[in-house]
Formats: C-alpha cells, sequence, structure tokens
C-alpha cells in the first residue's frame, strides 16, 4: 500500500508538471483570440474560455506528452497536438451536457456551459473548441508537414463518425437496452477509448521508432480506454457528486448501457483490473521506457474522479 501511495505522488508529480504546461498552451491561445480578432462576439470567447478553462484533469494531453518524452521528442513540438486534443475532448463534453443529450446541470463542479449560458451559446462553443483544435495543428511551425497531416488525420479519425461521434451515436441508441459484453466494448472503444488511442499516437507518431510502436500503442491505447470507462461507470455508482464534479448516478438515472448494469459490479472491477493488466502487459512489448504511463496506467483502476 505504501508503494502504491508513493509511485501515486510520482505520478501526480508529472502529471502537475504536463498539466500547467497545457493550461498555460490553452489560456494563451485563448487569449490571443481577444487581441488578434476583436471583432468575434466577446461572449462567445468568454463562453470558450469557461468550457475550456475549467480544472480538468487534462489526461489527453498528458499522454501526448508523456509518449513524446519517451521518445525524446522536444514538447514544443507536441504543444499543438496536446492543445487540440483538448479542444476536441472539452467540445464533446459540453456538447455531451445539453439537454438533448445527457442534460446535464454540472461539468467539474461548475454549472455546465449551456447552464452557465445557454443553449445556443453552448452548441457554439463546441463548435468552436472543435475547428480551434484543427486549426491549431495545421498552424504549428514547429511541426513539418508530413507530420501535420499525421496529425490531423489521427485526431479527425478519432473524434469522427469512426470513433467518438459513432460511439456516441451507439451510447444513444443502447439507453434502456442491455447490449452484450462485445456490444458494449466496441461502443467504449469508439466512444472513450479513441480519443485515449489518438492521444498516444499523436505523442508518438513524430518519432523514427513511431511505426515499430504502432501496433503495440494501439494495444496499450485499447486496454487502457477500456478501464478508464469501466471505471467511470463504477464511478457513476459509488462515488459522490462532490467528488465527481457532475451529478453522481446519471448513467443509472438515465437508463445508461454500463458495466457494473451488464457484468454486476464485482464482476465489472474484476473486468477492469483484467484490462489493466493487458495494458501494462503491452507496455513490456514496448521498447520504450515511461515511468508515467507505467503509473498511469495502475492510476486508471484507483482514481476516484
Amino acid at each position: 500500500m505504501t508503494a502504491f501511495f508513493f509511485m501515486e505522488s510520482v505520478l501526480q508529480q508529472q502529471l502537475k508538471i504536463y498539466q500547467q504546461r497545457i493550461n498555460q498552451k490553452l489560456q494563451h491561445h485563448l487569449k490571443q483570440l481577444h487581441h488578434k480578432h476583436p471583432t468575434i462576439p466577446r461572449t462567445l470567447v468568454e463562453a470558450t474560455e469557461y468550457a475550456t478553462l475549467n480544472q480538468g484533469k487534462r489526461l489527453r494531453p498528458a499522454l501526448i506528452y508523456a509518449i513524446g518524452d519517451a521518445l525524446n521528442i522536444p514538447l514544443n513540438q507536441l504543444d499543438s497536438a496536446a492543445c487540440a486534443i483538448e479542444f476536441i475532448h472539452s467540445y464533446s463534453l459540453v456538447h455531451d451536457d445539453l439537454p438533448a443529450m445527457d442534460d446535464d446541470d454540472l461539468r467539474r463542479g461548475q454549472p455546465t456551459c449551456h447552464i452557465q449560458y445557454d443553449e445556443a451559446t453552448a452548441i457554439l462553443v463546441g463548435d468552436a473548441q472543435q475547428a480551434f483544435g484543427f486549426q491549431l495543428l495545421s498552424n504549428d511551425a514547429s511541426v513539418s508537414d508530413t507530420h501535420k497531416i499525421d496529425l490531423i488525420q489521427i485526431l479527425s479519425q478519432a473524434c469522427g463518425i469512426e470513433g467518438m461521434i459513432g460511439g456516441q451515436m451507439m451510447d444513444i441508441q443502447s439507453e434502456g437496452i442491455l447490449p452484450e459484453l462485445t456490444q458494449l466494448k466496441t461502443m467504449h472503444q469508439m466512444k472513450t477509448g479513441a480519443l485515449i488511442n489518438a492521444a498516444l499516437h499523436m505523442g508518438a507518431c513524430q518519432s523514427p521508432l513511431y511505426p515499430q510502436l504502432k501496433e503495440h500503442l494501439t494495444q496499450y491505447g485499447q486496454a487502457v480506454g477500456l478501464a478508464f470507462q469501466v471505471q467511470d461507470d463504477i464511478l457513476d455508482i459509488e462515488s459522490d457528486t462532490e467528488t465527481l464534479g457532475k451529478p453522481q448516478g446519471s448513467d443509472q438515472a438515465a437508463n445508461k448501457s454500463t458495466y457494473p448494469r451488464l457484468l454486476g459490479l464485482k464482476k465489472a472491477k474484476t473486468y477492469r483490473d483484467q484490462l489493466i493488466a493487458d495494458a501494462q502487459s503491452c507496455l513490456k512489448n514496448m521498447a520504450i521506457q515511461s515511468p508515467f504511463l507505467s503509473e498511469f496506467t495502475l492510476y486508471i483502476a484507483k482514481r476516484g474522479h
């Protein structure tokens, strides 16, 4: 137990460094909107800042930085990718919270964007975040044109109809229906796992070692992404609103398809732990050293929000 808490503190220290970096970059880019484009409606800019700079865990940007660090890629060549994936993730949350989707009033302990402003503004904020992410990737002078195309292809596939959006549609259609495990797995590999997988590939694709790491990264990302979702489902039952920063029990109230509902809580935890073991095995097969990724893998099953 003592060893785990030590590892967790090391993880949190490095995660804090990555979080500080990505928060500074996000703030910088959003501030530039005020200075470079004064004609943009101020409410839209303020609402975008509200939805983006709201104490997110920044796990996806951290994965980009961590894999890049392990492969000796300068962090300045990873900044636009880290910002882009966080803008995409944030936009998905803004839209997920809307009344037509999950209809949530709280996000990260604060009123959701459509509650703080209004529905139309929240829709436009999500649209703006999505477009801004790709704009940052395409304008990054520190990344080669070839790698820009790689990054845009990875992210667009992960967040589009083959990934996050397709998974979200499957989630909506499955409400009130208890699917088989393989169907639930596919849905969450698309809805949650695709962006986590994309983060790993976006962090590695500028390295000459990327071709030989590609398959291992995919296997690791799929295992970690599913474990992350299973733990989310468990926390919806076992945690509380204050800790989660969003309404506890919202999945149950919406009659959503979750792993505890399908497998039972005990078997869902067993499945989560097996996915963590699979992810650890994938890490061992990669010819890179990343204490952060090793500890992050363990953290997935222990996190409280």
